[in-house]
């Protein structure tokens, strides 16, 4: 491991694509495991905790590591696919000790741990040998002084914290997907998962619940207070905000929808009102819809929006007034393909794909996954009696509901079947 750095800090590790011998990946990293015992020994690093096909958590210990760069981790190649389950004596440097409060001894310095960093002892072991710490911020000055001092220089990082803070733990989480965001937090002891989730803002908190399983979101919607759990709701988009209030209390749920606004509100109850395996059920009332005299120019500027998903993005819906589901009669769909081989002043009502039948709301999911395989498509219109455009139903809304509830747990292999 010659070309290996002398130090690796921990925060860079994070979501470094982890290879096999031969340069295929086989993971990404999420996390280390190490066995802190005292604050003067340097603690072991046991291994890396793996995130593997399937989102599937592995541990990956040192001993297979062979290589670490600013970019990637090199393996060994032989690793036990058997799922992580932390034990009682060790800890997750990423996900327990960031924002540790602790106290430099020299200096009497109080400050939040924001990186550790690890290196090679002389018996090849690898260890925890610095902290970065950063002070407080004072006055007009947003972050305070860092420092990096040696493990044996700290005092406060075996000492647990009922208190402990988030907000570096925030910063690496930000960095990430949704996805793998909330597979670091579905990871946390239970009491750290609190304190992230408080500090996490209602957006981020959305994007990640609707990553979770559906226990996950039950239990993290319940330690929220009713006010910031209906925020949180309306964040996220209509139909996972429908199948999470659907797995609450009836009481809480109808808590949540009064507190909600009225128009997100509509949107949850009318999802709520289809059966849940169901094109009706299944389906988002926020596709985008356009007029007949819009432009293409118009439709491409729509569908250039990063915050909407892939799916929705493939197609847009021409509908009469008014363009809020229910709409007026859907006049026809125009595929982002299409779209891009015309000139950018023409009607997107030109260029409309009349071929396909609308599904109804109540389609079963085998329907469903009939039709966009029939169309080769990734997202279809389901309309009322009267033609209206109701909502999209997508692939990933379809994969999510045929897939088992638990699918996110499985692992390799596992997920159907």
């Amino acid at each position: 491991m010659s070309s290996t750095p002398a130090r690796v800090y921990a925060a860079r590790l994070v979501g470094l694509p982890i290879f096999d011998p031969q340069g295929d990946q086989v993971g990404k990293v999420r996390d280390l495991v190490a066995a802190v015992r005292s604050e003067v020994h340097q603690p072991r690093v046991l291994g890396l905790v793996a995130e593997v096909f399937g989102r599937r958590r592995i541990f990956v210990p040192m001993t297979r590591v062979t290589h670490i760069d600013s970019g990637q981790v090199y393996t060994t190649g032989l690793l036990n696919m058997r799922r992580f389950e932390q034990r009682p004596t060790e800890t997750l440097v990423i996900g327990q000790m960031l924002d540790r409060t602790v106290t430099i001894t020299s200096s009497g310095t109080t400050g939040t741990v924001f990186d550790v960093g690890m290196e090679q002892a002389r018996s090849r072991d690898w260890v925890l040998s610095r902290v970065a710490v950063m002070e407080p911020g004072h006055g007009l000055r947003r972050k305070g002084q860092t420092h990096v001092v040696e493990w044996s220089e700290v005092e406060g990082l075996t000492r647990r914290e009922d208190t402990q803070g988030a907000t570096h733990l925030i910063a690496a989480l930000q960095e990430m997907k949704p996805a793998d965001a909330a597979s670091v937090i579905h990871d946390l002891p239970p009491e750290r998962r609190i304190q992230v989730v408080a500090a996490l803002d209602d957006e981020r908190l959305a994007d990640v619940l609707e990553e979770l399983p559906e226990e996950d979101q039950v239990e993290i919607l319940e330690h929220l207070d009713s006010e910031r759990a209906a925020d949180v709701l309306e964040e996220m988009s209509p139909d996972d905000a429908a199948d999470l209030i659907a797995d609450l209390p009836p009481e809480t749920a109808a808590m949540l929808l009064e507190l909600m606004e009225s128009d997100d509100a509509e949107d949850v109850k009318r999802l709520m009102s289809y059966a849940e395996e169901t094109a009706g059920g299944m389906m988002t009332p926020q596709p985008v819809v356009l007029g007949p005299d819009a432009t293409i120019a118009e439709a491409l500027a729509h569908v250039r929006d990063p915050d909407l998903p892939v799916s929705l993005a493939a197609m847009v819906y021409v509908c009469r007034q008014p363009l809020e589901t229910p709409t007026g009669k859907l006049l026809g769909c125009a595929h982002i393909q299409r779209l891009l081989r015309e000139p950018p002043s023409t009607l997107v009502a030109a260029a409309l794909d009349k071929s396909m039948d609308a599904l109804r709301p109540e389609a079963t999911i085998d329907e469903v996954a009939a039709y966009l395989a029939t169309y080769n498509l990734v997202a279809a219109p389901v309309v009322d009696d009267e033609g209206r455009l109701l909502g999209a139903v997508t692939v990933d809304d379809l994969l999510d509901h045929m897939l088992p509830e638990n699918w996110r747990e499985l692992g390799p292999g596992k997920a159907v079947g």
